[in-house]
């Protein structure tokens, strides 16, 4: 039987700085192939090559990676600074208006880092370009020395929600984390329920409020030996299970806070 569909979404990237290729981490699909238990297939995020209602009705559900290009502050109503680093304006134009069909639709998504980012801009929040320049907050972004172990060691803890969503997924109010970014949520969207934050107040997690289906994200990066670490794999396998309920016509609502 053939396993669940799930489009994974690339970002833009250059061979040796010359040759123009779509990417995706393999982390990305060995915890999609691995966990979720679902056939990974990198999505080419440009409009010019694929539109949302093809992407709909090709897939069963939707990863959003995580990818150095950040969401171009034009979608959420604020002018781009140096602050706001590298853009990639052709994920903007898919990754947006697919978050809110899926919502809409109840079809599942997970979404991680620059994901989590969208999902909050494409639900109607705003960003902060440089959350390490905000009084009282760390640095969350990635180390730019190390071995990938070291890079995404486990950073700090994130407070769940007691009765939230992830809270009853993963069986705990706390957990450690490999947060990596720069950027993150300055408002959220009127349907965004950030349900955890790091000890400097950052929030970490997310869902949609009454989104008929699987609609998560989360500020660190699951995707990394998800097959091994208590915290991931339970977020994985729980978007697997609402991938392959959809892929058999099947809707399996969120679960939403107590």
């Amino acid at each position: 039987m053939a396993r669940p569909r799930v489009g994974i979404i690339g970002n833009s990237y250059l061979i040796n700085e010359e040759y123009p290729a779509h990417a995706g981490g393999t982390m990305n699909s060995e915890a999609v192939a691995e966990v979720a238990g679902a056939m990974p297939l990198l999505i080419p995020a440009d409009p010019r090559f694929v539109s949302v209602p093809e992407l709909l009705e090709c897939f069963d559900g939707f990863l959003f990676t995580g990818g150095r290009p950040n969401v171009h502050p034009e979608e959420y109503g604020e002018p781009a600074t140096e602050a706001h680093g590298a853009f990639d304006r052709a994920r903007d134009a898919i990754a947006l208006p697919l978050i809110r069909a899926l919502v809409e639709r109840g079809q599942p998504f997970f979404g991680i880092c620059r994901g989590f980012q969208e999902v909050n801009v494409a639900m109607g929040g705003t960003l902060y370009p440089e959350i390490r320049e905000l009084p009282g907050r760390m640095n969350h972004r990635m180390p730019p020395d190390g071995t990938l172990e070291e890079k995404f060691a486990l950073r700090h803890k994130v407070q769940l929600v007691e009765g939230g969503v992830f809270h009853r997924i993963l069986g705990a109010t706390e957990v450690m984390t490999n947060t990596l970014h720069g950027q993150g949520i300055k408002t959220a969207g009127p349907r965004i329920v950030v349900e955890g934050h790091a000890p400097d107040g950052t929030p970490e997690a997310l869902h949609v409020a009454d989104a008929p289906g699987f609609a998560l994200a989360v500020q660190w990066h699951p995707e990394y030996r998800a097959a091994c670490d208590p915290v991931s794999r339970p977020l994985f396998e729980a978007f697997g299970q609402a991938v392959a309920a959809w892929s058999r016509g099947e809707r399996q609502p969120l679960l939403q806070s107590a």
